[in-house]
């Protein structure tokens, strides 16, 4: 059963994690890259009108170092991401009121100043978005889970290289954690 929520603009954020031109260059499912970018950006414009801050976190994939797991994100014989992969993309890139956030692994907490700009600004709920559901966008939710922060996830404004995984982690990790909304629904409880 879901339950009614209540979203203060003034202490929330909204997390963009990782719309950058390597990840939007992906085949991605459920959603398409160009529906995720066109509802993040539907998301940060309304909620930057009530007061909200609003986060974009690129990783720079030239720098992420390659652990030995059994399965890789790049195939072995895969050319080196283009020198522009990291880039964020204009379309849902930062406005002048907006703060970049870099990272050089999944979640966006560790070795970055995020916690530091939420602190800072009081900020008690983050609105989560982005691609890839279950790598970037989990792992910043779990940490920010376990630090006390209230968590929103945008359902349709993430995604992940699969559908399987991406309702994966929306339908059986991210109910746990807090509220899972459709952006319509989330923009409909804002006011807008």
């Amino acid at each position: 059963m879901e339950q009614t929520m209540h979203i203060d603009p003034k202490t929330t954020a909204v997390v963009h994690i990782d719309l950058q031109r390597s990840n939007v260059a992906r085949q991605l499912a459920p959603h398409s890259a160009q529906q995720v970018l066109d509802n993040c950006g539907k998301l940060a414009d309304a909620f930057r009108h009530h007061g909200a801050t609003i986060f974009h976190v690129h990783v720079l994939v030239h720098e992420i170092v390659p652990r030995e797991a059994d399965k890789s994100l790049r195939a072995p014989d895969a050319p080196p991401p283009p020198p522009d992969a990291s880039e964020l993309v204009e379309q849902t890139g930062p406005k002048h009121s907006d703060i970049v956030i870099t990272k050089r692994q999944w979640g966006a907490f560790y070795g970055t100043d995020l916690e530091l700009h939420l602190r800072r600004r009081n900020i008690k709920t983050l609105l989560m978005t982005g691609i890839a559901t279950n790598f970037g966008v989990e792992s910043t939710a779990r940490i920010a889970y376990d630090q006390g922060y209230s968590l929103l996830f945008a359902e349709d404004a993430m995604t992940s290289f699969s559908a399987e995984v991406h309702d994966f982690a929306v339908r059986q990790i991210f109910p746990f954690m807090g509220h899972v909304r459709s952006t319509q629904e989330i923009l409909a409880a804002l006011g807008s």
